[in-house]
Order: structure tokens, then sequence, then C-alpha cells
């Protein structure tokens, strides 16, 4: 069985300009039709598969757009050259970020097509595997991808789809909901998946045809624990989180090769010619900027003698480097917040310290803080240590502006709260919401 060939960046251009509104036929006119694409096991793993490509491939995938946009939005990150117009949009934010924004448009197209794909690859699942194990294996996967972009929508945009449309419809029948039920359908999707895997397992046959890398069932937990604590029902993120494997054996990775390479690296660090970090603050206020021990700052970041004075390091080193779907630290920091949220503040300072203790050496990725224990005596410092360890933790992750919502931190500490809805959704569907003010 042979995996799906990666979308050319010119296809996935032209597919940006016609057809990225949330009602839209994704079907590439030049390949099978819709039934042959998803007719066999073998072509609903190929498909499956292309989901994984469609998020971590190149300038247009997710990847590159959720890291540019969460770091340059909330000050990680600067713009180096203005003939970057685009990315000089998000960096100097406001009313400049426009409806035709490159990065905008490709992240709502992709999480739209991502999601279409999704659903079709679930139904086809369905109807056509017969084999159970390997059934639950195309589930778990997909829903993983489907959950993510999800995740991407309720995080940069104020409301998102309801549903992924009718292709065949006449008109554009689709309706919008606030972002934070975008991040309950995310976990009811993982819900379904983690339901399938109970009742019949995954079979080791479905692995060699996905891609290395990937934990299936550890994702699941993790991202069902980020996004049930975004949605608010922390006793589901809880639970979550606590079934998640924090060791090596349970990390779950994007993986790159010099031929699909790590597209951070490649476009922004290999030669600091878009962006590049701000400094050892960390986009964050001198309040809460971290302690110059603090070793997570050089995992981060090298520190240069000339030209730049900080350049970005971390999981963007190389063409090859991976990059976490998630982090221990994250799943950690969700348990604190968690006790935070419902007033436990012993439990929570227990969990946040085992982020500011850690030594590089004790976390699967080698990021550690490596720093004495903090104390708190209320609430809100317990939340206010948090928010700043997440941003130091997850740095350059694109859940930056998420957590600024979310931790009621200032508006002057961002550049946008949402982004605008883009051009090809507003002129196709009636119901898109007014732009977000701010």
């Amino acid at each position: 069985m042979k995996r799906t060939t990666f979308y050319t960046y010119m296809t996935m251009a032209t597919f940006l300009l016609s057809a990225a509104a949330c009602k839209k036929d994704y079907q590439d006119p030049s390949g099978p039709s819709q039934d042959q694409a998803y007719s066999s096991p073998q072509a609903i793993t190929d498909a499956a598969v292309g989901l994984q490509a469609n998020y971590a491939k190149d300038r247009t995938g997710l990847i590159y757009t959720t890291i540019t946009a969460g770091s340059l939005l909330s000050g990680e990150t600067f713009v180096t050259n203005p003939g970057n117009a685009d990315e000089g949009q998000l960096g100097t934010g406001g009313n400049t970020v426009l409806n035709n924004n490159v990065i905008v448009t490709g992240m709502w197209g992709y999480t739209n097509k991502i999601l279409f794909d999704a659903e079709n690859v679930l139904r086809a699942t369905n109807t056509v595997v017969t084999d159970k194990g390997y059934a639950s294996g195309l589930i778990a996967y997909t829903s993983i991808f489907k959950a993510l972009a999800l995740g991407v929508q309720a995080n940069f945009w104020e409301q998102v789809p309801d549903t992924i449309g009718k292709p065949d419809a006449v008109s554009n029948d689709v309706h919008f909901i606030p972002g934070k039920q975008g991040y309950a359908r995310a976990v009811r999707t993982i819900d379904n998946a983690l339901n399938t895997i109970a009742a019949t397992p995954i079979s080791a046959s479905i692995t060699p045809f996905l891609p290395k890398g990937v934990n299936i069932v550890n994702t699941l937990y993790a991202l069902k624990a980020r996004y049930a604590l975004y949605a608010g029902d922390y006793a589901a993120a809880l639970d979550a989180a606590n079934k998640v494997d924090l060791t090596t054996a349970g990390s779950s990775t994007f993986n790159f090769n010099p031929q699909v390479a790590n597209p951070i690296f490649t476009l922004v660090s290999s030669t600091s010619n878009i962006y590049q970090v701000v400094d050892s603050t960390m986009g964050l206020p001198v309040t809460l900027a971290p302690t110059p021990t603090d070793a997570r700052i050089p995992f981060y970041m090298t520190r240069q003698a000339t030209g730049l004075k900080f350049v970005m390091s971390g999981f963007y080193k190389s063409n090859i480097q991976v990059i976490p779907i998630f982090l221990p630290g994250e799943i950690t920091l969700i348990k604190a917040e968690c006790y935070a949220r419902t007033n436990k503040l012993a439990e929570g300072l227990v969990e946040l310290n085992k982020i500011v203790t850690k030594k590089p050496a004790d976390d699967p990725f080698g990021i550690g803080a490596n720093l004495p224990p903090v104390a708190v005596a209320t609430i809100p410092d317990l939340l206010t240590q948090i928010y700043k360890h997440r941003r130091i933790e997850m740095f350059m992750s694109g859940q930056e502006i998420e957590d600024q919502r979310r931790f009621a931190r200032p508006t002057t500490e961002r550049k946008r709260n949402y982004f605008p809805y883009p051009f090809v959704e507003r002129n196709d569907n009636p119901n898109t919401p007014a732009d977000p003010t701010f």
C-alpha cells in the first residue's frame, strides 16, 4: 500500500484562491472521483495520510500558519523583512490584518479542507473497511487531524462553522457557532475515536501505512485535555491529562526528511528573511519575563555575537527536526490550570512546580527550566504563574492567543484577539459573521 503524495505548492495555491470557503468540494479535478478516492481500504488510508500532509507541509500548511500567526500576534517574533507583506500585517496587527491576507486565508482554507476530507474518510471507513481493528486505527488517526483543525479554527476565529456544509447544496447553508463550542466539537470527535478504540483496539496491521512519529492513543488524550480545557470542562481536561504518558515512549511528533522538510526551519530560521525571535523575554512583559537563568531560553533560542541578537532554535534548527504535536510540559500545566480553575491551590502549585524545577535531562524533548520552586498564596497568583510558564514552556507553539484571552491578559500584550473572516468565505457564505473589532 503506497502513501499519499503531498500536494504541490502551486496546486494548493490554486485551491486557496478558488475553494477555501467551508462548503466547497475540494476534489482535485485532475485526480480520481470521490467514489474512487474512497472505494477501498488502501484509497481511504491514502486520503487519511494526506490529512497530515495538509497540516504539516510548506508555507500553506497549518504548522507554518499557526506558529507564524501565534508568535507574531503575541510579540514572540518580529518581521525582519518588510517585503513579506502578509507576515508584516500580523506583526503590526489591528486593522492592518486584511481579509485577503495569505496566512489568514490559508489557515481558513486548510482547516476546512482537512475537515472536509476527514469527514469523507470517517464516513467511508465505516462502510468500506471490514477489518474492525484496521478501521479503528483509521478512525483514530483521522480524528486527530479533524480535532486539530477544529482547534485551530476556534483558536484564531471568534466564531467557527457548525458543520463542513453540503458541497452539492444550491446555496451555502453553513452557520456559525462560538469558538468555545468549536473546542467542544473537537472533544466530541476525540471521544468518538476513544470509544471506537475501546470497543475494538487498533490493529498493528495499519502501522506500516501511517507516518511514523504519531502515537495515536496518547495524542488523542493529550488533545482532549487541551481542548476540554479551552472549552472550560476542567473535569474532562484533568481526567484526559492524567491518562497521557509523559515519557519518551508517549511522545508524538511530526517527522520530516529532506524531501518533506520542517517548514519553519526551511522558510524562516534558515535565512532569518521573514521573521525571528525578539529576545530572551520571549514576548512576555517585564513582570513575567523568564528568569535569566531559565534553561528554556537557550533551548528555544541562540544568542549571537553579531547580526541579530537572538535567533530561534528548539524545534526549528534543522530541516529534519521533529515538531511535537504536544509537549509533556503542556499536559502538566493543563493539570495545574484545572486545579487552579477549581480552587485547588495546593494541588495546582504541585503541578506547576513540576515544570518550574524540571531539568532538561528529565524531559523527552530536553525542555526544562531547572529553577527553584515558586511559592504563591492565592489562586490569581497561581494562574498568573501558570500563564507565564505556559508561554515559556510552549514557546512558538501556536497556542499563545488562546492563552492570552483565557487568562484575561491586557489587549496591549497582543496584536489582535481574533482574525477577520477571509473574503473567500464572506463572498460565498451570507451567514459569515461580522469581523471582530480587535
